[in-house]
């Protein structure tokens, strides 16, 4: 088990200096390391644009008003807001370290993120928590973290690890822990399942925040899902849904990601009374949406231009989040706070001319400052390169002998359609075959059936980036091509591959844990980039993006078909479904 341990003596002896210096500060005795000179910021407390010089000290906010600085910055015609933060984020989904998604959030003003490590943890279990611990450990931008609940999601899924509230508990000590993560088996908990209540007790005995993802549930089974202590969803996919949460006091994540986006469907939230109770997040996010289109900064640009009050928008990026998670401290532009802030134009454009992090300048015009990467111990970093434990393939391994069952995909989302059986791959009529290969422990287990919608005309694409479990997920129209596209990912220990008659066309390498990349977050995007418009020709639809809505084809608690190492799956009822003669 994993014990945390503090000095609280020296803690409290750097607290105290560091608390008598800003006091000094802020009475005006003494001056201030930077000011802010002729600030005009976003109170979330009165929901007004103020004015002021902005003092800091010590890595807080010491006072707010005439202040001479050390260091002075004149920021007359500019505007101060609160650090953004991200609610509910997988770090693994942007394929790179997190060192490297720090270096792409931080420009676009993201100071907080609240991570879920359930991707690498079905991967390594409690050594997949320990690596994002140790990955994140001093970064600029305070990565917090809601401890795995569903590993694996439900008992229908094989993954590398099973992980208790047993195996979670030393975890909890950890200052950067703050709860329970989602917890996706809504089915268990309504039925009150040991596996599911007894980490939500454990979580509820220390005091901690309890996540949830539980889309399309209502009456009596969301009442019985709130009562287990649940407080919070990120699945909201329409506003009646979003709505009935909230009047039974849940907060809504509002997100918008690459695979799932929901931001637009769920704006009317975003004024009172329910505003409060809303914050914004994007669960798993692709290179190439980090590129372009930013972070938390882009849910409040577009907020903002689809007619929300830009305070409210702004409160829903940093003040909610930071309310919710009981981050002390953090999430205003006040005395006593955090000096996250971020430096912006103007409320339309929101431009992000620079960040403070505790202070200190993280990131201007675009460009994020350089900052040491942490140090993993050499055999946690060994063993994310090994987690890979399967034997390779033939065409004849992914033979199908009766009708499989056959799920639709549902554009721009990541629910599935029970579309009935299909006898075999039909490409004039867009169905083809998909499985899942075990490639955890070597069991040789692998479901079949088959997906509509997803348009590819030939070939085979394979990924092992499946959710959650992160087995390997290949789709295609051939079983030569199938077999050639998973036999590739075993090699480079993880990755996406296009095959095409039998030669590999394309391929991103993710060698740690088989779901990031060592590269840079630009490399991985080209490479990416490059394999999706390899996917696009070959008829995958543009409005899908061909691997993370793949990925999520095989998560088993989103309705209604799912494809698992056991075979199809219903999402609802959690029962395998095979064809009966009649």
């Amino acid at each position: 088990m994993t014990v945390f341990q503090t000095n609280d003596t020296e803690r409290m002896l750097q607290q105290v200096g560091e608390k008598r210096e800003a006091i000094r500060v802020a009475a005006g005795c003494r001056a201030a390391g930077l000011v802010l000179k002729n600030a005009s910021y976003v109170n979330v407390f009165t929901d007004r644009i103020c004015r002021g010089d902005i003092a800091v000290a010590g890595g807080q906010i010491a006072g707010i008003g005439s202040y001479e600085g050390k260091e002075e910055i004149d920021l007359s015609g500019k505007i101060v807001l609160p650090g953004f933060i991200d609610a509910h984020i997988h770090l693994e989904s942007s394929l790179v370290s997190p060192a490297e998604f720090v270096r792409a959030v931080l420009p676009h003003g993201t100071t907080t993120v609240v991570t879920d490590p359930h991707e690498i943890a079905n991967v390594m279990g409690t050594d997949g928590i320990e690596y994002m611990l140790q990955a994140t450990r001093g970064l600029p931008v305070d990565v917090k973290f809601m401890l795995p609940s569903c590993v694996p999601a439900t008992p229908m899924d094989e993954s590398g690890a099973e992980l208790d509230y047993h195996c979670l508990d030393g975890f909890y000590r950890h200052p950067r822990v703050l709860g329970l993560a989602e917890v996706m088996d809504y089915i268990g908990t309504v039925e009150a399942a040991p596996r599911v209540v007894d980490k939500i007790a454990a979580a509820q005995v220390r005091g901690k925040v309890i996540d949830g993802h539980a889309p399309g549930l209502s009456g009596k089974g969301l009442n019985a899902y709130i009562t287990a202590g649940v407080q919070s969803d990120h699945e909201c996919s329409d506003l009646a849904d979003a709505m009935a949460k909230i009047e039974l006091g849940q907060y809504i994540m509002i997100r918008e990601g690459t695979a799932a986006k929901n931001l637009d469907a769920l704006l009317p939230l975003l004024k009172y009374p329910y505003a409060s109770r809303c914050m914004f997040c994007c669960d798993d996010k692709h290179p190439g949406d980090l590129l372009e289109a930013g972070h938390i900064d882009h849910h409040i640009r577009r907020a903002i231009a689809a007619g929300v009050d830009p305070i409210l928008a702004v409160k829903a990026a940093s003040w909610n989040a930071a309310n919710y998670f009981h981050m002390e401290r953090t999430g205003a532009i006040a005395p006593g706070y955090r000096a996250d802030m971020v430096v912006v134009d103007d409320l339309e454009t929101l431009r992000v001319r620079s960040v403070f992090k505790d202070g200190r300048l993280v990131a201007e015009d675009g460009c994020a400052k350089p900052f040491e990467i942490p140090r993993i111990a050499p055999e946690l970093a060994e063993k994310a390169h090994s987690t890979f434990h399967a034997s390779p393939l033939t065409p004849s391994d992914f033979r199908a002998d009766a009708p499989k069952a056959m799920l639709g995909l549902v554009p721009g989302e990541i629910v599935s359609r029970n579309l009935g059986f299909a006898n075999g791959i039909d490409i004039a009529g867009d169905i083809l075959k998909i499985a899942v290969v075990e490639r955890h422990r070597n069991t040789g287990h692998i479901g079949i059936g088959y997906i509509k919608g997803y348009g590819l005309s030939s070939g085979a694409v394979a990924a092992s980036i499946s959710h959650d479990s992160h087995n390997i997920i290949v789709v295609g129209t051939n079983d030569d091509d199938m077999a050639a596209a998973v036999n590739r990912i075993l090699s480079n220990q993880g990755g996406i591959v296009l095959a095409d008659r039998g030669a590999i066309v394309s391929e991103v390498v993710l060698s740690i844990a088989g779901i990031m990349s060592e590269d840079s977050l630009e490399q991985v995007n080209s490479a990416l980039e490059e394999a999706k418009r390899m996917a696009h020709e070959r008829g995958v639809g543009t409005g899908i993006d061909p691997f993370m809505t793949l990925s999520f084809m095989a998560l088993p608690v989103i309705p209604e078909l799912r494809i698992t190492t056991r075979g199809m799956v219903d999402a609802l009822t959690q029962t395998l479904v095979t064809y009966k003669e009649a």
